[in-house]
């Protein structure tokens, strides 16, 4: 497989519709095309899937502690993580890491941008 092909483009995270789809981002689709009259082979057999959901997480870090000590928390308490600042958070999708990145602001709502894919070993 091509290393072009592992590499997860974002655009458009803004859009209220969510990010475009690989179609769109490829310039293959266009208004006055048919859902998939013009899309490569490989494009046309992913739509059926465009349309599941899926859990995506950022995990900021991670904390271990008995649970007397988690009973003793109160508001305003802090738990330390195990990551420092600027240090990549875990993204997940459907419990499964598929990328770091940083936390970013956008219009005073929270988001990620991704900086780096895993690419896991399938078995």
């Amino acid at each position: 497989m091509a290393d072009e092909e592992n590499n997860l483009e974002l655009n458009n995270l803004d859009n209220p519709e969510g990010p475009m789809a690989p179609e769109a981002q490829m310039g293959q689709a266009s208004p006055s095309m048919g859902p998939s009259q013009d899309l490569p082979t490989s494009a046309r057999e992913l739509e059926a899937v465009y349309d599941i959901p899926v859990r995506v997480s950022a995990v900021l870090g991670k904390a271990t502690m008995p649970v007397s000590d988690l009973l003793k928390l109160g508001r305003g308490a802090v738990v330390e993580l195990d990551r420092k600042v600027g240090e990549a958070i875990d993204i997940y999708v459907n419990n499964r890491l598929v990328a770091r990145g940083e936390v970013v602001v956008v219009e005073e709502r929270l988001g990620v941008t991704m900086t780096e894919i895993i690419k896991s070993e399938r078995s």
